[in-house]
């Protein structure tokens, strides 16, 4: 295939496939401006509005971010970006606020069962394993326990996550090269074990929701698996639908 040249398909289509691979590839990383629909057009040899479409998309899907004046950029996974795109937990009028997060536990394991599922890992895969405990407003209403593959993040330890000064995502996008692009949420109500009444502050069989959750990176690779306990006496899980404005 020529350089520049396109599959056959919706143009569009193919454009967003071209520009997936370069984010994937590192030619443009997280927070750098991507050239302009322009340039875009004639690299690829098709319409700006061709251009303009393909782009669209991936505003909408939050891999990259329209600022006007300026251009568009790889999305970077700061503390704003996080609360605005990822965190859905709110108090009872309706309102967001990051987080203060307490690391439990760390270790390395073989995957279990659900965790090898969701990261597409083999039996004897290891991962990662560690716990967080996040206040909102003062107290504990979300605990976390999140696995990631060993094998795409091999240098995390312990002290990694207690010194981080940036959001979890933000982590693996600084420290590997890797951006979370897509989370898929099933969501279920269950009842607290002892451990976690102790940890939310509630008491032992009371209702919360648990969220099972798995982040893609841009190839949709899937590069964590995360349990998520939620007390919802004061807060709740809010979900947006509809059009976002690009």
């Amino acid at each position: 295939m020529q350089p520049g040249a396109l599959l056959a398909g919706p143009l569009y289509v193919e454009v967003k496939k071209r520009v997936m691979r370069s984010l994937t590839d590192g030619e443009w990383p997280q927070g750098a401006p991507i050239p302009s629909e322009a340039q875009l057009a004639q690299r690829y040899a098709v319409s700006v509005g061709t251009v303009r479409k393909a782009i669209g998309e991936l505003v909408a899907e939050r891999v990259l971010v329209r600022q006007p004046g300026r251009g568009t950029f790889v999305a970077s996974h700061n503390r704003d970006y996080m609360l605005e795109a990822f965190f859905h937990i709110v108090d009872e009028r309706g309102h967001k606020e990051f987080p203060a997060s307490k690391l439990l536990t760390f270790r390395q394991a073989k995957a279990d069962p659900l965790s090898a599922k969701y990261l597409r890992l083999a039996k004897d895969d290891r991962v990662f394993q560690f716990e967080n405990l996040l206040h909102l407003q003062g107290k504990p209403v979300i605990f976390d326990r999140i696995r990631v593959p060993q094998a795409v993040f091999p240098d995390f330890d312990e002290d990694v996550f207690r010194q981080r000064d940036m959001t979890i995502f933000g982590l693996y996008q600084a420290r590997h090269g890797v951006t979370v692009t897509r989370l898929e949420e099933w969501i279920r109500a269950a009842n607290a074990d002892d451990r976690l009444g102790r940890l939310l502050d509630i008491e032992p069989g009371a209702a919360v929701l648990r969220i099972e959750r798995v982040a893609y990176t841009y190839d949709r690779t899937p590069v964590e698996f995360r349990e998520r306990f939620v007390d919802t006496r004061s807060h709740a899980y809010l979900n947006l639908l509809g059009m976002k404005k690009t």
